[in-house]
């Protein structure tokens, strides 16, 4: 079922890259690997004008992610971009305060 949702690196190709350099550069290996093969469950439906977040994993909305549960904070040139890691896997990339991305 998972291989339904297109692969994030397929539809924001920049936005992919952008995460695994500034992975590497912080020190966070492995996950620069696997963000190359997150999938685009949902885009967020906040609505806010700001925010163009992606979920990577079905998850309940409003529910905490329990155990195992992480934020990785990343330093962009432009805007936050923040990772939501369950147990090394990503599941939510917030995209806050970007210009807006283009889709493949």
């Amino acid at each position: 079922m998972e291989d339904e949702h297109p692969l994030v690196r397929e539809v924001y190709p920049e936005l992919v890259e952008e995460l695994a350099r500034l992975l590497e550069a912080d020190g966070e290996r492995y996950l620069s690997i696997v963000v190359r093969d997150v999938r685009l469950v949902a885009p967020c439906e906040c609505r806010d004008d700001f925010c163009q977040s992606l979920r990577t994993a079905e998850h309940p909305p409003g529910t905490p992610y329990g155990p195992g549960h992480r934020n990785v904070m990343l330093d962009p040139a432009e805007g936050m971009l923040i990772l939501d890691v369950v147990h090394e896997r990503i599941v939510y990339i917030e995209v806050l305060f970007r210009a807006p991305m283009r889709r493949c």
